[in-house]
């Protein structure tokens, strides 16, 4: 689904403080499938998660969506992309506080012009599917951290995207919490999402949801 080539990334390049996060990646993401990126804290992961979810540019290289390259694109065609094909889970979950669960869900999807009743039909479905019906009206803050991913998951789907992406997202949730988000995984992998995500957590890692595991360290693959 996602091929990436000689992928290099620099922050503050040309300064006294120039720093790569990557250093030659070539992976290829495959459809249908869930991919774990591993590695310890500064090893490139999250970096390489935000280029492969178009939220970031590499430095160099090139990277390649269905075949196509999308590497020198201008930035509102990849707001386009990014709001078409990838659902963001994001480590903190970056709910908007003083709005409910389903305003939410619904945030990302108001770009796309469709009418709202349409919209707040689709949240409650999404919500009613990860047992949160009755939490709809609720303000996020009000929530647990478990509640609270899971509107993110919901909110991450409003679109229906073909591809999940999530930054550690077991990472503020306890053994029983992250069996659970597991458990929702596993529900969107077999109705054939692609799921990218980092994790150090090894009951992710370990997980049979996870189909191939990406080892990262100092901004290169290791393993694979």
């Amino acid at each position: 689904m996602i091929e990436l080539t000689s992928i290099h990334k620099a922050f503050n390049q040309g300064k006294h403080n120039e720093y790569w996060a990557l250093a030659g990646i070539d992976l290829a993401i495959p459809e249908k499938q869930v991919t774990a990126l591993r590695g310890p804290s500064g090893s490139g992961k999250t970096t390489l998660l935000t280029i492969l979810g178009c939220l970031a540019r590499p430095t160099e290289g090139r990277v390649r969506l269905r075949g196509e390259d999308i590497s020198g694109l201008p930035e509102r065609f990849l707001t386009e992309i990014r709001r078409q094909t990838f659902g963001f889970i994001f480590q903190q979950f970056n709910l908007i506080r003083g709005l409910s669960a389903i305003e939410n869900v619904v945030l990302p999807a108001y770009p796309t012009g469709r009418p709202r009743k349409a919209l707040l039909e689709k949240a409650e479905a999404l919500l009613a599917d990860v047992d949160l019906a009755h939490r709809r009206e609720a303000k996020v803050e009000w929530l647990s951290g478990g509640e609270q991913q899971r509107v993110a998951i919901c909110r991450a789907l409003i679109n229906d995207p073909e591809a999940l992406i999530a930054d550690e997202p077991t990472a503020n949730l306890d053994t029983k919490l992250a069996g659970e988000f597991l458990g929702i995984l596993e529900s969107l992998a077999d109705k054939g999402r692609t799921i990218i995500l980092t994790s150090h957590d090894p009951l992710v890692i370990e997980s049979d949801v996870v189909n191939v595991i990406v080892t990262l360290r100092d901004g290169k693959i290791v393993e694979q």
